[in-house]
């Protein structure tokens, strides 16, 4: 059994920062990459950020790019969100989740492995 758990969440005012954290534990398992997605009510999964398991390249979503950065503690097993200059339209649960499919790292189908979210507020 893999568990991907996530903390740091929180309510913040605007231009705040969070750092999220996603520990993953259990069984081994083999990943191309892990990555950030969020969800707003009312709105679709979308996808945030991703590092990439074997070289580490980053890759983020226009709308993000500039303000988080995603980071791993390979011995920690756990990966980072850092968010800084958050706005009130970051507000979503957070998940992190960890890409065991070939494929596009923006497709939540390409992820097996979820984690069950952490809440995001930012107040304006």
């Amino acid at each position: 059994q893999v568990q991907l758990v996530e903390s740091g969440g929180g309510l913040v005012q605007a231009g705040d920062s969070l750092r999220l954290s996603c520990a993953a534990s259990g069984r081994t398992f083999s990943r191309y990459g892990m990555g950030w997605f969020r969800q707003a009510p009312g709105k679709d999964r979308e996808f945030v950020a991703v590092i990439d398991w074997s070289d580490g390249s980053t890759d983020y979503a226009d709308s993000v790019k500039g303000r988080f950065t995603i980071s791993r503690d390979n011995g920690k097993n756990t990966v980072y969100l850092q968010m800084n200059s958050l706005k009130p339209e970051d507000t979503a649960v957070y998940y992190c989740a960890a890409k065991t499919y070939i494929g596009s790292y923006y497709y939540t189908s390409k992820y097996a492995y979820w984690g069950q979210g952490t809440q995001v507020t930012v107040s304006s």
